[in-house]
C-alpha cells in the first residue's frame, strides 16, 4: 500500500492581511516536507488547489516542480485539480512538464473542488458545477491517450487535429478523480476506468462501502475488470508517540481550522466529544500512535475492500514544524512497516 501525505499549505491568515514573508516561509516549508518525506520512506505527496487566502496552493503544479528539482523517488501529485475552472489541455501541458521534471513521478488528481471560489474568479456558472467537469475530465483523458487531438465540447473552443505537447514520461499517465461523497462521482470514475481517490473527512468510512460498490459496477459495466481501478483514501491524519499526545496536539488547530470553515458555511463548531468520536474505532480520522493508526489504516482498507493508498491530511495551524517532522518520521519508519506487516507483506495495489 503506498502512504503519503496531502497538503494544502494552509497560511492560518483566516482574518487579517497576508504576509509576504510568512508565504515564503511556509512555501519553504512546504518543500522541505516533501523532501523529508522521501527521506524517510513515504510514497507520495499531493498538492490542493485552493483559491483562498488562507491556503497557498493556488498553482500546485509549480510548486510540485520545485519539489520534484530536489527529489528522487517521491511520487507527486495534484490532490485535487480543480478541474472544472482549468482548462485541460493547460492542465494536461503543465502536468505532463512536471512528469518531466520528475522523470516520470506526476501523477494528477481531477476533482470539481470543495470550494466554490475558483468559479467567480475565472468567470464560470455555478449552475455548470457538474457539467463543467464532466466535459472537461472526458477532454482531459482524450488528450491523455492521443497525441493528436479532435474534439468539441460546450465550454472550451474545438480541437480541429490539434497535437497535445509536451507528452508524459510515463506511457499511461495516471489520471485519479478525486470524490467526496456524491455517488455520481463514484460511478463517473467506474464508468471511465480511472483510479478514485475517496475524501473521508468525518462519519464513518465503512459507511462508503456502498459507494464503492458503485465504483466497481459502473466500470465492470463499462468493462473494465476491478484488478485495472484502484482505490485511495484520503482522510485527517497526525502520528505522535503516544495515543494521548496525538489527540492533545491536533485538535487546538483543528478547532481553528473546522471552526473558521463550520462559521462560513453555517456548521456547529467542532467539539473535543465529537473529535474524540472521529478518532475512535470506527471513526474517519487515522490519529494516535504508529500502531494505532497502522491498524486503523488497515481496517478502513478492509471496510472498503481493499485501498491502494492513504494519505494523510496533516495540515494544522496549530502543529509546529517540529511535530510535523517527528510526525512524517513515525509514518515513515513505524507505520509503513507495521501496515505492511498487518498485511502479510503482501501488496493490494
Amino acid at each position: 500500500m503506498e502512504i503519503g501525505i496531502d497538503s494544502f499549505i494552509t497560511t492560518g491568515a483566516y482574518e487579517g492581511p497576508l504576509n509576504t514573508a510568512g508565504n515564503m516561509t511556509a512555501m519553504d516549508s512546504l518543500i522541505n516536507r516533501i523532501v523529508f518525506a522521501e527521506q524517510h520512506g513515504l510514497h507520495v505527496f499531493g498538492l490542493g488547489e485552493h483559491h483562498r487566502k488562507e491556503y497557498l496552493d493556488e498553482a500546485p503544479a509549480v510548486i510540485l516542480s520545485a519539489a520534484a528539482a530536489l527529489t528522487k523517488k517521491i511520487k507527486l501529485t495534484s490532490a485535487v485539480t480543480v478541474l472544472s475552472a482549468a482548462d485541460p489541455v493547460r492542465v494536461f501541458q503543465e502536468y505532463a512538464t512536471l512528469d518531466i521534471i520528475s522523470k516520470g513521478r506526476a501523477e494528477i488528481v481531477a476533482g470539481r473542488g470543495s470550494f466554490i471560489d475558483a468559479y467567480p474568479l475565472f468567470g464560470l456558472d455555478l449552475s455548470d458545477y457538474d457539467a463543467l467537469f464532466t466535459e472537461k475530465i472526458g477532454l482531459l483523458l482524450k488528450i491523455r491517450d492521443n497525441e493528436v487531438v479532435t474534439w468539441k465540447g460546450k465550454f472550451r473552443p474545438a480541437l480541429v487535429n490539434q497535437p497535445v505537447f509536451p507528452r508524459p514520461v510515463q506511457e499511461k499517465f495516471p489520471i485519479w478523480i478525486g470524490a467526496g461523497g456524491t455517488p455520481q462521482s463514484f460511478i463517473r470514475a467506474g464508468s471511465l476506468g480511472v483510479p478514485l481517490m475517496v475524501a473521508v473527512i468525518g462519519g464513518e468510512t465503512h459507511r462508503f462501502r456502498g459507494m464503492i460498490d458503485l465504483y466497481y459496477e459502473a466500470g465492470d459495466k463499462a468493462g473494465y475488470s476491478k484488478d485495472q481501478l484502484k482505490i485511495g483514501l484520503h482522510s485527517f491524519g497526525y502520528v505522535a508517540d503516544n495515543k494521548q499526545r496525538a489527540r492533545d496536539e491536533y485538535f487546538p488547530g483543528y478547532q481553528k481550522m473546522i471552526g473558521n470553515l463550520a462559521k462560513e458555511r453555517g456548521w456547529s463548531p467542532p467539539n473535543r466529544r465529537d473529535f474524540e468520536a472521529q478518532t475512535g474505532t470506527f471513526g474517519a480520522y487515522v490519529i494516535g500512535d504508529p500502531e494505532e493508526v497502522a491498524e486503523k489504516i488497515v481496517r478502513h482498507s478492509e471496510s472498503l475492500g481493499g485501498i491502494s493508498r492513504f494519505t494523510f491530511q496533516m495540515d494544522n495551524p496549530g502543529l509546529t514544524d517540529k511535530q510535523v517532522y517527528h510526525s512524517i518520521e513515525l509514518i515513515g519508519t513505524k507505520v509503513i512497516p507495521m501496515v505492511n506487516q498487518l498485511l502479510g507483506n503482501k501488496s493490494i495495489i
